[in-house]
């Protein structure tokens, strides 16, 4: 691919900051009572931000993986990972990838570096995996990257049973710190395959780094469960992320037509879908499932949206008092083609805004660098890999 020159462009008044009221946008949930607190104001704008386009003609972009030699890793959903350099510079395919279903939202998803990158360069990669019989499911394997190629490509996770059709697969992969690796999926379309125990769609799941089962996950020892389930009731988790402040996980996840949300998910918790939502079906009427938006025994999400963005990627930018960006959450926005940056005071939502809205792309991972920039990966045919300073540096 030919090198590509950086871009800047003066980022103004047209970001648009804005309070959504819960009718229309956003709202936040309390803990246990279920109903709905006063919508988030809005935050600070971001009207000196600059942007610079540091590759583009990637092609459906799902995930970046920043390097430490400053440059990155790329997945593209057809089923190619590929090395951008710190230039923009976009190298072949690197070889041995593993074989991807990519029908529908299927392909190659998630790129993260191991804990131990600097002397293993070892990758974890999720993706949609295909069987003989035509079905697939969300899997995760890890590689050695050496220059242009895999080794050592091994499956640590199969999310079983595989299942017909093209939907809903996840999936994003998150390390604790203490030797767990967190992996999100979806629930295939399968709706109440999200409540069934004995089934892995819907399931967000721990494993030790090796893919085998820690031995204090919540539902080891039951007949009736799989044991690598950490949290269930999910629908598509499409963003996951751990809060550096407090190595707390946080998640995201699509909602039907209206109900995205965002979850702190804890073990054993049952999160609803699809008995509880605050969506409702795409034609317009209610699932068919769902008795409401509270039901015993389930957990109310810890924010959410009446109206969907189609929520993606997500990322904390935080440790970094001097910016006008500490103490935020970013997630992308598929279908209102922006990027979401909440204020966070704590773990309350205390602010919302939009940021990318002239773009008028589809934002599909957003990752923040040691260097206090942000990192956005745009999901289109022609897509982009953008580099996003913050106002007043």
């Amino acid at each position: 691919m030919a090198r590509k020159a950086m871009m800047v462009l003066a980022v103004v008044g047209s970001l648009a900051s804005f309070g959504c009221s819960s009718q229309q946008s956003s709202a936040t949930a309390t803990a246990s009572g279920g109903t709905a607190t006063a919508p988030a104001s809005a935050a600070t704008p971001s009207r000196s931000m600059r942007v610079e386009t540091i590759a583009k003609g990637l092609e459906h972009p799902w995930s970046v993986a920043l390097l430490p030699d400053g440059a990155f890793l790329v997945t593209e959903r057809p089923g190619r990972l590929r090395r951008v350099a710190a230039d923009g510079t976009l190298g072949e395919p690197i070889a041995n990838v593993p074989a991807v279903y990519a029908e529908g939202q299927g392909g190659l998803l998630d790129v993260v570096l191991a804990p131990d990158f600097a002397t293993s360069k070892k990758i974890y990669l999720s993706f949609a995996e295909p069987a003989d019989d035509g079905t697939a499911g969300t899997a995760v394997a890890t590689a050695t990257l050496v220059d242009t190629a895999l080794h050592d490509v091994r499956v640590i996770y199969r999310q079983q049973p595989k299942l017909t059709g093209g939907a809903h697969f996840g999936s994003r992969i998150v390390f604790d710190g203490h030797g767990h690796v967190f992996i999100s999926q979806g629930e295939r379309q399968d709706r109440m395959k999200s409540q069934q125990l004995n089934m892995l769609q819907g399931k967000l799941v721990r494993l030790n780094l090796d893919g085998s089962v820690p031995r204090d996950n919540p539902f080891v020892g039951r007949k009736d469960a799989r044991p690598e389930i950490w949290s269930y009731g999910h629908r598509n988790m499409q963003g996951l992320a751990l809060d550096p402040r407090t190595g707390t996980l946080w998640e995201s996840e699509h909602g039907p037509r209206g109900g995205d949300e965002i979850n702190i998910p804890q073990a054993g918790k049952n999160y609803g879908w699809p008995i509880i939502t605050w969506g409702i079906d795409y034609p317009g009427y209610k699932i068919a499932e769902s008795v409401g938006s509270s039901a015993p025994g389930m957990e109310q999400p810890h924010h959410y949206w009446a109206k969907s963005p189609g929520l993606s990627g997500m990322a904390f930018f935080t440790g970094r008092p001097g910016s006008a960006w500490n103490d935020s959450l970013f997630l992308g926005s598929l279908a209102e083609s922006n990027l979401i940056r909440l204020s966070l005071k704590g773990n309350a939502i205390v602010g919302e805004e939009r940021l990318l809205q002239d773009e008028g792309a589809r934002i599909r991972d957003v990752r923040v660098g040691n260097d206090g920039n942000v990192y956005v990966l745009t999901d289109a045919a022609n897509g982009k890999l953008l580099r996003l300073t913050p106002p007043g540096t």
